[in-house]
């Protein structure tokens, strides 16, 4: 135990310098948390998942191929992570300091699950980057992790853990995924999973995430002259795209065939979401032998079925 606080404070103690010069704050003293996360994670990615999952999935996972276990090893840290920040993250909900100053108020429980969410973060990175397919999904884990990080000025957490929050619906866009490789598509808990997956998604991040991304954007400007002019621009345009992945999602795939927003695949990001578990239901037949059962490891589909 002692060698592990060595290490803690070893880490603590070299971030210090960088982060005051940069004005990052509270990072020192959250650093060890942000590195213990991203060890969490590799760890699940590369050693837990696939032994666990050889356990329990012989089949559906021991004689898939070696990209499709990697991105089933992928969705379950993905599965974990969302669990865990949205247990986190409600837990600050009704932080009293953070509500009384939404742009530079912070908390300890605040700035833990931010330090999680950029150790999430640093593996989705790299995970994008070893296994790439596309440049989107780098962006976003760099983008991501920026921001988090930089919220370590202290800046935006009460606004942070509301859209951490937003993974919920992640959860059971993952379980979807899992019944998908296990046979249950078309299955009645795919559909009672799609329908609560439908629920999350609208009222979480499309109702719910409009209204708290509207007032962030409102926050952002009361302080913007009190903030670097970087942070206005990362914060701000980061803001718009996040809700604009949340109700488009471009078909990159047919980029280079059609022009922009005039595919007739470029199309609501929801309304496919319906359309998608419709086309399963429509064509499965409801026990477990349906459709899309994408066994072949085709990581750009599956990622972008939704």
């Amino acid at each position: 135990m002692m060698l592990v606080q060595d290490i803690r404070s070893f880490i603590r103690d070299s971030s210090r310098p960088i982060a005051e010069k940069v004005h990052l704050h509270l990072l020192p003293d959250y650093s060890d948390i942000m590195v213990i996360s991203a060890l969490f994670f590799f760890t699940l990615h590369h050693t837990v998942s696939p032994v666990v999952s050889r356990v329990l999935f012989p089949v559906s996972y021991g004689k898939a191929n070696r990209k499709t276990r990697n991105n089933w090893d992928a969705h379950v840290v993905s599965l974990v992570h969302a669990a865990l920040i949205v247990a986190l993250s409600l837990r600050c909900l009704d932080i009293p300091t953070l509500s009384s100053d939404r742009a530079f108020g912070f908390h300890k429980g605040s700035t833990f699950v931010s330090a999680i969410a950029c150790g999430y973060f640093i593996w989705d990175a790299t995970e994008a980057i070893v296994h790439y397919t596309e440049f989107g999904f780098v962006l976003h884990g760099i983008a991501c992790f920026s921001v988090f990080i930089l919220g370590s000025r202290p800046f935006a957490h009460y606004h942070a853990v509301r859209f951490l929050f937003w993974e919920v619906s992640t959860i059971f866009l993952n379980i979807h995924w899992f019944l998908d490789k296990t046979g249950k598509t078309g299955s009645v808990i795919q559909l009672i999973n799609g329908v609560v997956l439908l629920g999350t998604f609208a009222s979480v991040r499309l109702i719910w995430g409009g209204i708290i991304s509207y007032d962030f954007l409102k926050t952002l400007r009361g302080v913007s002259n009190q903030l670097p002019f970087f942070y206005v621009v990362v914060y701000g345009s980061g803001n718009v795209m996040l809700n604009l992945l949340n109700w488009f999602w471009w078909d990159f795939r047919n980029e280079a065939a059609s022009p922009p927003l005039t595919s007739e695949r470029d199309a609501v990001r929801f309304t496919k979401m319906i359309a998608s578990l419709q086309k399963r239901f429509s064509n499965g037949n409801g026990n477990g032998n349906g459709i899309h059962h994408k066994g072949n490891g085709d990581s750009s589909l599956e990622h972008k079925e939704f």
